[in-house]
């Protein structure tokens, strides 16, 4: 079954059964603060939530959606014409890992940004199968994290920033692999549902050939004790 959902100012068409976008690609696509972009790529991009929501904000950017699983790019290449963004945003039905050969199927060096909201797990005991797309899109069955830096790090030009949202437990390693591609980090926030709960995802920014100097920042928190949005949640979905 096809649901219609809005969020910020861009519509979205996406299986109820199947993979749907979540808090975590709006917490992405805010998390990128650059002044100006001509380039964007969002590496495994889904439904296409945060390459929309950065066409939007970088309204001169030409914005390529990478995206393995075919059910997802046609929802994303729906998406697109639903927001009527096809003239600067393409879907690029691709394997992430197809970036680091000789035919990548974009260009080296040429990215002011590249994001990605990759599959998070590690592929876990038991059965998952490889041809279910939430089961693709949440462990690294086809993509693993070493993988998903390389290519990163190959796409953007010299000083360009790379961002991502993952889960604290990983990263210590998230921040080695990035030191062996040349992506400094700069900037890391984690974010927590409430106040007092640990953190549950963690938002990072690098930049390719850049200067050490690591900024932690203020911790975001998604809820009030009683359930409702807090004032960084409301700005960044731009409530009220």
């Amino acid at each position: 079954m096809i649901s219609h959902d809005f969020l910020r100012d861009i519509k979205i068409v996406q299986n109820e059964n199947g993979y749907r976008f979540s808090v975590d690609a709006i917490l992405l696509a805010s998390f990128v603060n650059i002044p100006r972009a001509k380039m964007v790529a969002d590496l495994g991009a889904g439904s296409g939530v945060i390459g929309l929501l950065l066409a939007r904000e970088y309204p001169e950017a030409n914005i390529s959606l990478v995206e393995l699983q075919d059910t997802l790019a046609e929802r994303a290449e729906g998406n697109i014409l639903l927001n009527e963004l096809q003239h600067r945003v393409q879907t690029v039905r691709a394997d992430i890992n197809e970036i680091s050969s000789v035919a990548s199927p974009l260009p080296h060096n040429s990215f002011d940004i590249v994001v990605s909201n990759p599959p998070f797990r590690r592929p876990k005991t038991g059965l998952i199968s490889p041809e279910d797309e939430k089961a693709v899109a949440r462990h690294e069955i086809k993509l693993e994290l070493k993988d998903l830096l390389q290519a990163a790090s190959l796409l953007l030009k010299h000083h360009g920033r790379f961002f991502m949202i993952h889960l604290p437990e990983r990263l210590i390693e998230i921040l080695r692999l990035m030191e062996r591609h040349a992506l400094e980090p700069k900037r890391v926030r984690t974010v927590h549902s409430f106040i007092r709960s640990e953190a549950k995802m963690v938002l990072i920014e690098a930049v390719k050939g850049g200067k050490t100097g690591l900024k932690i920042e203020p911790s975001l928190v998604i809820y009030k004790e009683d359930g409702s949005y807090t004032d960084d949640m409301k700005e960044i979905y731009r409530i009220g």
